[in-house]
């Protein structure tokens, strides 16, 4: 990762350590280094969150000043903007949003021309040049100056393109939408109407502060309570920029992002659709998918944290179906990220084909409980590496055995080391992950 680009672009609070200068520098290199020999196109994508607004004029500004031509799709999902980028011959998008972050907080995404996310070296060259170490980019003059032009049409194109997704109608199914107040307000009850459903949707009115907040898919419970109350059968939640999706059954229970792994996947397998017969995890998936694949002979690969991850090892692989717990979900024949509207499509496809209910297909993955402890240390790879917490992770581990597992991992971005154990009862998890943390106390590891 680099100063300002980590592993889902450069995010920050706005007007602390992400400013408008940022973003117009960001407009700045990107419509100089896609300008070089042709007239660059840029698309840009924005959340609901208040400052998605001065974000989006700085980087118009950066883009057309360097004489490059700034298309606007405004209000969309980070989806929808990978999907103009690749289909619509753009050198590359740009996506204003920090996902399921609060709404203070806020992100530049950049997408590269073929839906991906952008590459480090780019990424690189565009920090030297906020921090003034590759020198200044010759301003446009004259005609050569850019133009910022509405480009709401891409967004109903992608709109289109998910509705013709559809195997069959929805007509009769009763489908709540939680919105999160963010970007998925403007797309997914269209859709789903599209398709015939008796939509109910809430938390689709965003104020520039209320995106995440007590809704979506980081705070599932409301969606619960909304199925349960108005006897859906079935809902489902998406995050601030709709990358993201967790559902929910008949009955109010969390699908997350492993069982839609295990039940698209099963569901792509019995139809000769999974290359391989495998789906793409990260480590932090539980130990009750593993379990339920093996029984169903699905196979399994494990990356690091982040769908970036994930997407990497489906494309040396060739595999088609990956994601995250967190309801990152990537279907490599229909996108290149993970899309929370489109994961809800192929989730539909599924009920509808099988003529199951979403409880019952889930119902084979018991998943287990699991503990998580972020635990601050003075250095992570001392702290991970130290011979008694080397010792206390193999002692727990030889306790769990096939039932159950723990992981000890340095975070990404700060100085923590993440403890976490997956055992057959709440009271395990907490057992195991006191023993090691313990032990990082007395080895003077952990700092308040």
């Amino acid at each position: 990762m680099g100063k300002y680009f980590g592993t889902d672009g450069f995010r920050g609070e706005a007007n602390v350590n992400l400013t408008v200068e940022h973003a117009f520098k960001v407009g700045r290199f990107l419509g100089w280094y896609y300008g070089q020999d042709h007239k660059a196109r840029v698309v840009i994508g924005k959340d609901t969150r208040r400052s998605s607004y001065m974000f989006e004029y700085a980087l118009a500004a950066g883009l057309t000043a360097s004489g490059a031509d700034a298309y606007l799709l405004h209000v969309t999902t980070t989806p929808s903007v990978s999907y103009v980028t690749r289909t619509e011959d753009f050198d590359c998008g740009i996506m204003i949003s920090a996902s399921h972050n609060p709404y203070y907080d806020n992100g530049i995404k950049i997408i590269n021309g073929k839906g991906h996310k952008m590459e480090a070296e780019v990424e690189d060259k565009i920090e030297a040049y906020i921090d003034g170490e590759s020198g200044e980019i010759p301003l446009a003059q004259k005609e050569k100056i850019g133009r910022t032009i509405d480009y709401a049409a891409g967004r109903n194109r992608y709109i289109g393109y998910l509705i013709s997704l559809a195997t069959r109608s929805f007509k009769d199914m009763r489908i709540g939408l939680d919105c999160s107040n963010g970007s998925a307000f403007a797309i997914a009850k269209s859709v789903y109407d599209a398709l015939g459903a008796k939509t109910y949707v809430i938390n689709d009115g965003p104020n520039g502060t209320n995106i995440n907040t007590n809704c979506g898919s980081t705070h599932i419970g409301i969606l619960q309570d909304f199925v349960k109350e108005k006897k859906l059968d079935i809902g489902f939640a998406f995050d601030g920029d709709a990358d993201r999706c967790i559902a929910v059954d008949e009955n109010g229970n969390v699908v997350d992002g492993d069982l839609i792994l295990y039940i698209c996947g099963k569901y792509l397998k019995e139809r000769g659709q999974l290359n391989g017969d495998t789906i793409v995890t990260t480590i932090m998936s539980n130990i009750g998918l593993y379990k339920a694949c093996d029984k169903a002979g699905l196979r399994y690969e494990k990356t690091k944290v982040g769908d970036k991850y994930v997407y990497e090892n489906m494309v040396q692989n060739n595999f088609v179906l990956g994601g995250e717990q967190s309801g990152h979900i990537i279907f490599s024949k229909h996108a290149t990220t993970g899309d929370g509207i489109l994961t809800s499509l192929m989730i539909m496809e599924v009920v509808m084909e099988t003529k199951n209910s979403l409880a019952k297909l889930a119902e084979p993955v018991k998943i287990y409980p699991q503990l998580l402890k972020n635990v601050r240390v003075s250095d992570k790879k001392t702290a991970r590496e130290n011979p008694a917490v080397v010792s206390a992770v193999d002692a727990v581990a030889k306790a769990l055995g096939d039932d159950g597992r723990i992981l000890v991992r340095e975070s990404g971005t700060e100085p923590v080391i993440r403890v976490m154990v997956e055992a057959t009862t709440d009271e395990l998890c907490a057992q195991y992950v006191g023993q090691v943390v313990d032990v990082m106390e007395k080895e003077g590891l952990i700092v308040e």
